[in-house]
């Protein structure tokens, strides 16, 4: 079996605290990477695939993301659509989590931004954010130098933190709250559902876990995830499942029992429900997308980029 992980990219940031970036398209350096910093990320032009942690979507000019530490990620033009070179396809933002704890530290007010930055471990997109509003932020933080360039910064992130529509991208790598609550009950269940996805585990057993009837859990599970709990552990497998077929050689039919299915035809069923594709196609995306990764192509001298 040969694995490709995620390549991890180094942020050199020694003098500064924050990195702007931007690039157009093609470029031999957008590939499938992760790395230390947390990455607020806009999309400036073309249309094409999202890969964050183990999720798959569409993006297009407008999207916004932010994804967290150390999660993998991509976004992958459509080839076909776009035979011309773009300019400028992304403007991003690095930053890493230790100014952000030092800043709450210094200034509590800044705590509000918390749970945003514990969602973004599995990634979060801004679904409906103004895209002229986003780009004069990043354009502000471009355009700006010191102080000011985090100032610039700042305001954008309360901005995002405010806004409505964040959709919860990967759901392996999704922060759980801890203590008595009922919420923190659930969340045991999902933690046990994410570490022993391949096992057999019903309601019943989940809502003994979490000391709840049954029907009590299944409410109280929907009300936390905005998931049943049938489609929550399915999406877990499913998540699984990509992770295998993106960075392995494995079969299809053994994944499908490796990550907890029962047979190939549900397993096909829920993939396709899910992903809007088959687990073959699936690969056949994650193949081309992954293919500059197995050439290692000489980048000795290229500038940084996300």
């Amino acid at each position: 079996m040969s694995i490709i992980q995620p390549e991890i990219e180094y942020v050199d940031r020694t003098l500064r605290s924050i990195r702007y970036l931007e690039h157009g398209w093609p470029n031999d350096l957008c590939r499938w990477h992760s790395h230390d910093e947390y990455e607020l990320h806009l999309i400036v032009g073309t249309h094409g695939k999202a890969f964050v942690g183990d999720y798959i979507g569409e993006f297009g000019p407008g999207a916004l993301f932010l994804t967290g530490p150390n999660l993998p990620h991509n976004w992958v033009t459509d080839e076909l659509s776009h035979a011309e070179p773009v300019a400028t396809r992304d403007m991003l933002v690095q930053f890493d989590q230790s100014s952000l704890e030092h800043m709450t530290k210094a200034f509590p007010e800044f705590g509000d931004m918390k749970n945003m930055f514990d969602l973004s471990a599995s990634g979060i997109e801004f679904l409906g954010f103004n895209p002229d509003l986003a780009c004069e932020h990043f354009e502000a933080i471009r355009d700006s130098q010191g102080a000011d360039r985090i100032v610039a910064f700042l305001r954008f992130l309360l901005l995002i933190n405010e806004h409505p529509e964040k959709r919860i991208l990967s759901v392996l790598d999704t922060l759980q709250p801890h203590g008595n609550s009922k919420q923190a009950r659930i969340a045991e269940v999902i933690d046990h559902i994410v570490e022993n996805y391949a096992q057999k585990f019903n309601v019943e057993a989940a809502a003994q876990m979490a000391g709840m009837s049954p029907s009590a859990f299944s409410r109280n599970f929907q009300s936390v995830t905005g998931k049943r709990f049938v489609e929550f552990v399915s999406r877990v497998r499913i998540g699984q499942a990509c992770t295998r077929l993106y960075a392995t050689d494995l079969a299809v039919s053994v994944i499908c029992y490796e990550v907890g299915f029962q047979n190939l035809a549900n397993f096909n069923r829920q993939f396709l429900k899910m992903k809007n594709m088959t687990p073959t196609a699936y690969r056949e995306m994650a193949n081309n997308d992954l293919a500059s990764v197995v050439e290692e192509p000489d980048l000795t001298g290229l500038p940084d980029c996300c």
